[in-house]
């Protein structure tokens, strides 16, 4: 579990295809006090640690989350958003942030005030709510305007300094992850209209 408090930037070192892909990325902060078999996230994908050396970790990706996220895009050199899992002693700075990604989005404009606009897949938007949390890349936002397949976010000059958000061109992709409260909030209505619906049938 994360809070979307970027805790660092990180490149990717090496990309090593195979049965699953490999990443290599270094990020002396996060790699501090990591051990295999350790999580950390990487562009807000949920990754578990397979070595640590030097500032580096490794960690291996499955066809599955390439196919879900961003990370099947990523080569040498790139930029990423590092996080370690939040502790129970933690400061909840952002909102609780599992390390999956919900779909794909992509930063449609950018303003001079900060305000990114970013358009969203079907069905995520239902999850959207003015002043609601959402992460991008790993980064817990507010936010500011939702509609049928857009959103907009505005940051201050220290996220875009201290996120890969501050230099993403346009049409660059994101990995989006919706608040999982709403998630589990529509799953129990859900559950509860189907069981009304039956009960009634029955009658």
């Amino acid at each position: 579990m994360y809070t979307g408090i970027v805790e660092e930037l990180g490149e990717i070192v090496e990309v090593a295809p195979g049965p699953t892909t490999r990443l290599t990325v270094r990020g002396p902060l996060v790699t501090s006090d990591a051990r295999p078999g350790d999580s950390l996230s990487v562009n807000g994908v949920c990754l578990t640690v397979v070595e640590v050396a030097g500032g580096t970790f490794t960690a291996d990706v499955t066809a599955e989350t390439l196919g879900r996220s961003s990370l099947a895009a990523v080569a040498a050199g790139d930029t990423v958003n590092l996080e370690r899992p939040a502790t129970l002693d933690s400061r909840l700075g952002g909102h609780l942030v599992q390390g999956h990604v919900d779909g794909l989005g992509t930063l449609q404009e950018r303003a001079e005030d900060g305000r990114l606009r970013f358009g969203i897949p079907p069905g995520l938007s239902r999850y959207l709510v003015e002043k609601g949390s959402i992460t991008v890349d790993g980064v817990s936002l507010t936010v500011v305007d939702a509609g049928d397949d857009f959103f907009t976010v505005a940051l201050i000059p220290t996220t875009l300094a201290a996120t890969t958000l501050g230099s993403m061109p346009l049409g660059g992709r994101v990995n989006l992850e919706v608040d999982v409260v709403a998630k589990y909030v529509e799953r129990l209505l859900g559950a509860t209209s189907s069981s009304t619906v039956d009960v009634a049938g029955d009658r």
